[in-house]
């Protein structure tokens, strides 16, 4: 990928923030954990269909409502495949990201017959990981496998990227050090040492910032919504708004008066850049942090109704029941009550 993190935080905006703080309040509302759940052997030619699925995940976490699979390719090389989607060529050293964990094909070549990976799996004793050892004892390859897991349903950042993101582990100012640790996590595993998942967990997810940062750096304006929102000035000074002030009673009106626009202007520039309009946007955006101070805190749901903008807790609490389907108060026990 092209690095050009300076795309980033080109227009400085009102409120002192950019559209990189946005940007990484989305991904801090995510909460992400995860594991590694498999050590993969694989001989040319093969070829596998694969998914993450909930029980790869619940040994390591409480199942997730929305789940991001990875993969690491420690040795040699693959090609994976999503769909109708041009194939991607993965190398030793790289990271592969499936941000909506979408049905995947990866092989050696992929003008082979398919095996389901769930099916060639050897399940795990106590303290070590499941494996797999499959192939036609050719050309070698090594990946381990995880996931990251949130408590939310997908958000508008996973929705906006693409199907697959790749990184080299040693790109970056801290790309050595970022390699060293998986080298050492992978040794680590060798010997059974469950210390090292948790070590591959935490660099997966901070490598998967790394590659949704990279990736809207990259991107040419017009090519991706979040990219052309992070070029256009006013829709980025509209984001850093709503996410740097919540609480506010915002209307459409109000937003396109603090950037000297007609609201009809403005609303459609939003919608056009970022896919939704800007009131439901901040639905969406108020749900988030809400299920985050949940599930984290003990602070009193009318408390909480209010940091995120709403006038009265009877208020809230209707509007998140129909986003999540049950009043606030019993998503809290359930969620805080998950090891």
């Amino acid at each position: 990928m092209t690095e050009a993190p300076e795309l980033l935080t080109a227009a400085p905006l009102r409120q002192g923030r950019t559209v990189m703080d946005a940007l990484l309040d989305m991904l801090g509302t995510m909460r992400l954990s995860g594991g590694i759940f498999l050590d993969a052997e694989f001989t040319a030619p093969w070829c596998i269909t694969a998914k993450v699925g909930p029980e790869d995940c619940t040994p390591f976490t409480p199942e997730p409502r929305h789940i991001i699979a990875y993969h690491y390719v420690t040795e040699g090389h693959l090609v994976l495949k999503v769909g109708d989607r041009p194939a991607v060529s993965v190398d030793a050293g790289e990271i592969v990201v499936l941000p909506r964990n979408d049905d995947h094909l990866m092989g050696s070549a992929l003008n082979l017959k398919p095996v389901n990976a769930d099916h060639l799996i050897q399940p795990a004793p106590d303290g070590t990981l499941a494996r797999i050892v499959y192939g036609g004892g050719g050309a070698r390859t090594r990946i381990l496998c995880g996931f990251l897991g949130s408590t939310l349903p997908q958000t508008a950042l996973t929705a906006m990227l693409p199907s697959v993101l790749t990184l080299k582990a040693a790109e970056g100012p801290a790309g050595d050090w970022i390699e060293s640790s998986f080298r050492f996590a992978a040794r680590e595993l060798a010997q059974d040492n469950a210390r090292s998942r948790t070590l591959l967990a935490k660099l997966a997810e901070l490598l998967f910032m790394e590659a949704v940062r990279r990736y809207f750096a990259a991107q040419p304006p017009g090519v991706n919504v979040w990219a052309a929102a992070v070029r256009d000035p006013v829709v980025g000074r509209a984001l850093a708004l709503l996410h740097g002030q919540l609480a506010r009673r915002w209307t459409t009106e109000a937003l396109a008066r603090e950037l000297a626009c007609s609201r009809s202007a403005f609303a459609e520039r939003f919608t056009r850049a970022i896919g939704d309009p800007p009131m439901r946007y901040l639905a969406r955006l108020r749900f988030e942090r809400a299920s985050t101070q949940l599930r984290d805190t003990s602070a009193p749901i009318a408390q909480i109704a209010y940091d995120v903008g709403y006038e009265s807790e009877a208020a809230f609490t209707r509007a998140f029941r129909r986003a999540f389907g049950t009043p606030p108060a019993a998503w809290r026990r359930e969620h805080m009550a998950r090891p």
